[in-house]
């Protein structure tokens, strides 16, 4: 169908780009340790822009199989939505050679039948009746196949293919609470799944434990579930919509940010990666962008468009599905690692907060709930939680220092970094 598509598209004097999908998840959800829902889905479609005079149309079609005269309407009701439409258009990226990323794909995962991945989900949740204790545990486990491409008027024609597991457990003892979550692109045996549920539990038997803590302010050891959310807040001022509308608090490269230990980097070449692509939703190749280097602001996160509007080039960060246009997001987050390990820290650790979607991303002033921290003292780890981490993200950003080992989070790679800040 897709080839039916091009050629209609080709045959009318339009500038346009297709993206198409396919693919299917599996999805088990388990509660109080027992498999309560199973769930596959198959899904298929593709989406079009057209360029008209400036303006962009948009519009999707389910499914990957129609009539020549489903696919001419489709094709009229998008140049329509573009001759009405106040969203800009500046062009669709050319052709460029797209890197070579392994291990997105594993056999294995596409391969599985539906009744081994429920059996492997009913096993999950029998670890959890082994381990539990006298914890609760909930959780998921979700495998996924997709295959995608992008197709537009000036010649690029590209397809990939990705595969993934992840799986969350949530634990609950008395009033303590503990999470955790793990994504791969690959096929992970029941003691990799294992490895999360002792975590939540560790985190739960620690909570169970917490009081708030008395005022603090000072050094502040963040784990990196903590500063996920804290970069989550000052990453919006380096999307390239958000630059060019004023809504960031930066406008040019060059200024300093943090110090001199501070690198961040996106990259979605990393292989094996949970944010990995060879190209992204617009077929822009993927890259490694240093954002931060040294404290040093080196760039913006864009897609082709918002690059267009700054003057600058995409960093292959349009990211989508078939029913969205393309938006600007990240691909791995990688905080460089520092030269301190920080493993025999005695002072305040915080482990988990939360609200940052309540954060104002351009003041930078957030007021984040600690769900669990500690304060390690002659050896050992006393808990707290319910306290508030306050103050302004860029001063945070400016006083971190990197520890020495890195953890993975998903898509997200960071050590513990010492900062400055106030709990309450």
């Amino acid at each position: 169908m897709i080839d039916k598509l091009v050629s209609l598209l080709k045959g009318k004097n339009l500038e346009w780009e297709l993206y198409w999908e396919e693919g299917r998840s599996s999805s088990f959800v388990i509660e109080r340790e027992n498999l309560e829902r199973s769930q596959r889905k198959f899904y298929s479609g593709v989406g079009l822009r057209i360029g008209y005079r400036g303006k962009s149309g948009f519009s999707y079609l389910t499914g990957l199989t129609h009539e020549v005269s489903t696919l001419e309407n489709f094709i009229n009701r998008t140049l329509k939505l573009a001759k009405v439409s106040e969203v800009p258009f500046v062009g669709f990226p050319s052709p460029s050679k797209v890197p070579r990323v392994k291990d997105l794909y594993d056999g294995k995962i596409e391969e599985m039948p539906f009744d081994e991945a429920h059996t492997m989900a009913k096993n999950f949740a029998e670890r959890m009746r082994i381990l539990k204790g006298n914890a609760t545990l909930s959780g998921s486990l979700v495998f996924g196949v997709n295959r995608y491409g992008v197709v537009n008027s000036n010649g690029v024609d590209l397809e990939g293919r990705s595969t993934g597991m992840s799986f969350s457990v949530y634990a609950v003892l008395s009033t303590g609470t503990g999470s955790y979550f793990q994504s791969y692109r690959s096929l992970q045996s029941l003691d990799e799944l294992e490895v999360g549920i002792r975590s939540a539990l560790r985190d739960a038997q620690l909570s169970s434990r917490a009081k708030p803590l008395k005022s603090h302010s000072g050094e502040i050891l963040l784990e990196p579930e903590a500063f996920q959310s804290i970069i989550s807040i000052f990453l919006e001022n380096l999307m390239g919509d958000n630059v060019y509308f004023g809504r960031s608090r930066f406008s040019v490269l060059g200024e300093g940010v943090g110090n001199d230990t501070l690198t961040i980097i996106d990259d979605s070449t990393i292989d094996g990666g949970s944010g990995s692509y060879p190209f992204d939703g617009e077929g822009v190749p993927g890259q490694r962008t240093v954002l931060i280097r040294n404290g040093i602001l080196n760039s913006f996160l864009l897609d082709y468009t918002y690059a267009s509007f700054l003057g600058m080039e995409s960093t292959g960060n349009a990211v989508r599905d078939f029913r969205t246009r393309p938006y600007i997001g990240t691909s791995n987050l990688i905080i460089e690692k520092g030269h301190d390990s920080f493993e025999d820290f005695e002072g305040v650790v915080v482990k988990e907060v939360f609200g940052e979607h309540l954060a104002n991303s351009v003041s930078g002033d957030f007021s984040l709930a600690v769900g669990l921290g500690y304060v390690v003292k002659n050896g050992e780890a006393i808990p707290f939680k319910d306290n508030m981490f306050t103050g302004n993200v860029f001063d945070v950003i400016k006083t971190v220092k990197p520890g020495g080992k890195i953890k993975r989070l998903g898509s997200f790679y960071s050590p513990r970094v010492l900062v400055s800040g106030t709990l309450v």
